[in-house]
């Protein structure tokens, strides 16, 4: 914290403008010795000559100087604006190099926004996403996030939990009174079942927030020659798939990336299901349900021309999931009971029949999984983790809270530092480093 340090924050490479920041104790007279006093007046740009140390010319660019704690860091911050070819940044690299600054780590500009109160880590995390977001899904979430969503979820929750726990440590001041377990059962109970509930009712979103960071999944799943690989095609707009006569051509999964309803989505197809033929044909099967146990939604192909589903593959179907009845180019679709939940389509892969109505389907089933709501998701595996800790603990206070109220009050603290650990505000240092790692330089 106390090197003064800069990064390029504008991407690699030729560009017609490249920016490069640096913060720190050092960032001003950096400023001065390279561009030169008087120094602008704060946060206004001012086009200055940019010069080594020798007096050489750099280039010709604009100039922005942050005085802290005003400043993204909190510290003095400069901004350099120069013309974007790699030979300007790299001479204006050594110039700040030989002013005695160094290099950033991934996310430490972040990291000393952090360090200085003026993000706390959930809003720091937001602001990673919100720099890698590649749909409008993910843009939103993540701009929620770094201006305080979840922040003000994590906050709400940490007080009311400090009011329980003012009242249960209000009744431990009195252990003589005899009415003290009705009483403490009066005053912290509600509140308690209270926060357990929206707690647990967060928990059971099904994700929904680190589906939006990292992906909505649909495996394709069917017997070999079902289509399967024709479909994929077809929804992904390119040969993503080889599609041959011979059973069994797909032997690995083949996964395509797509956006869909302002989401992303990923499509796998899978090893056609049967008694597999050799060794390698059977580990692609094992891939094939792997990846259908783990996926969001299942589309199960059936060719019509040949086969009908039995009780044993529609067995594998879960409401949300989709039959699709293909190859009705050769033959009609016959009458299916589906499972409850389980919608069905007669397509044609071939001709594209019914491939609209699917893909309406399927965008709607994302865009209602996906969607905003009125309460901020859960977008890290680590916040699901912390307030599953919160909730185990203040189950455990709930069941000691009539009978050893000392004890339910060791565990509500226990619940309060899984909460405060969410938003940075404990001692988490190997959190830390792995938040701000995945950074990009620069930022």
């Amino acid at each position: 914290m106390t090197d003064t340090i800069f990064a390029l924050a504008s991407a690699p490479g030729r560009a017609g403008v490249a920016v490069m920041r640096a913060s720190g104790p050092g960032a001003g007279a950096a400023l001065d010795a390279v561009a030169g006093p008087p120094r602008p007046e704060p946060r206004r740009a001012a086009l200055r000559e940019l010069k080594r140390a020798d007096g050489t010319k750099i280039d010709l660019g604009l100039v922005l100087w942050f005085p802290g704690p005003a400043s993204f860091t909190g510290e003095d911050c400069v901004e350099f604006h120069v013309h974007g070819g790699p030979a300007v940044v790299e001479a204006l690299a050594a110039a700040l190099t030989a002013q005695d600054l160094r290099p950033a780590e991934p996310g430490e500009f972040t990291r000393r926004a952090f360090e200085h109160g003026k993000l706390d880590l959930t809003e720091a995390e937001g602001l990673a996403d919100l720099v890698d977001a590649e749909t409008e899904g993910q843009r939103a979430q993540a701009l929620a996030q770094m201006t305080g969503a979840l922040k003000a979820l994590y906050e709400g929750w940490r007080e009311r939990l400090i009011e329980i726990l003012a009242a249960i440590e209000g009744e431990i001041d009195f252990p003589d009174e005899e009415d003290v377990p009705k009483q403490l059962a009066r005053t912290a109970g509600p509140p308690l079942d209270a926060l357990i509930g929206e707690l647990e009712a967060h928990l059971a979103d099904d994700r929904r927030g680190e589906r939006v960071r990292d992906g909505f999944a649909i495996a394709l799943i069917g017997a070999p020659n079902a289509g399967k690989s024709s479909l994929l095609n077809v929804l992904a707009k390119r040969e993503a798939a080889i599609v041959t006569e011979i059973p069994g051509t797909t032997r690995d999964i083949v996964e395509v990336r797509q956006v869909r309803a302002g989401f992303p989505v990923m499509l796998a197809d899978t090893a056609g299901l049967r008694e597999a033929a050799d060794v390698v044909e059977a580990e692609g099967v094992r891939r094939a349900l792997a990846r259908a146990e783990e996926a969001d939604v299942r589309l199960a192909l059936v060719d019509v021309s040949r086969e009908t589903p039995d009780a044993d593959y529609l067995a594998r179907l879960r409401p949300g999931d989709s039959l699709i009845l293909n190859k009705t180019d050769l033959a009609d679709a016959p009458q299916i009971a589906a499972p409850d939940g389980v919608s069905v389509f007669p397509i044609s892969a071939a001709t594209g029949s019914g491939i609209a109505a699917l893909e309406a389907w399927i965008d709607a089933t994302v865009r209602d999984r996906l969607s905003m709501r009125e309460s901020p998701a859960l977008s890290r595996a680590r916040h699901r983790q912390g307030v599953e800790r919160a909730v185990a603990a203040l189950g455990r206070a709930r069941d000691q809270l009539t009978e050893h109220p000392e004890l339910a009050g060791a565990e509500a603290h226990a619940a309060l530092r899984a909460l405060e650990g969410l938003t940075g505000r404990i001692d988490v240092e190997d959190v830390l480093d792995r938040v701000f790692a995945q950074f990009c330089i620069g930022k």
